[in-house]
């Protein structure tokens, strides 16, 4: 198992491939990690897809909706891992991918995401772990991000680091009122 201290060197890491290949190389990935025994060093491989209702047709006509799976950020999956020559060459070497973005060439190993751009992406998946969670506090300023209060500016008045949920204060129609909503709803402003 790594050490506390590996750890604490791991990061997301932002691999580019081609559009609409992202779940085949996301899974040539994975192999590779447990062919390879990576798993002490690469963590988590993630497509970030949400699903969606879309209109179908028949005839020329409304036939209804189905559900599919929308990527969010197409030709990207995100790699967690502790970057070193071995993990580097792995994920670069991986039938589909072209990339890894901040990288400058030349040998140069990439630079990873920072955590707060990566919160909102982890949100959306549902991945929420309580290094997101306690970064918050009552007083802080947050957007809603999604759910049927999106868009809306407000403050944090109570939150449960335990369950994630949160009580903010909004101006709604001119008038200061009350909401709760889940922790993967909002981001710090």
């Amino acid at each position: 198992m790594a050490s506390q201290e590996k750890l604490a060197e791991k990061h997301w890491y932002i691999v580019t491939t081609y559009s609409q290949h992202e779940n085949k190389v996301a899974s040539n990935l994975r192999k590779r990690i447990e062919n390879m025994h990576l798993e002490e060093f690469i963590f988590q491989v993630l497509v970030a897809e949400e699903e969606v209702e879309v209109q179908v047709t028949k005839d020329g006509k409304p036939a209804g909706t189905k559900k599919k799976m929308k990527n969010l950020f197409p030709g990207n999956i995100f790699v967690e891992m502790i970057m070193n020559d071995e993990t580097w060459y792995v994920v670069r070497n991986t039938p589909g991918v072209t990339g890894i973005a901040g990288s400058a060439g030349g040998g140069q190993k990439p630079t990873p995401v920072s955590l707060e751009e990566m919160e909102p992406v982890l949100k959306r998946m549902g991945m929420i772990d309580q290094s997101m969670i306690s970064q918050y506090n009552v007083g802080d300023t947050v957007k809603v991000i999604h759910g049927t209060l999106e868009g809306t500016e407000g403050t944090i008045v109570d939150i449960n680091k335990e369950t994630g949920a949160c009580r903010i204060e909004i101006v709604f129609f001119g008038r200061s009122t009350f909401a709760d909503v889940e922790f993967s709803e909002i981001e710090k402003m």
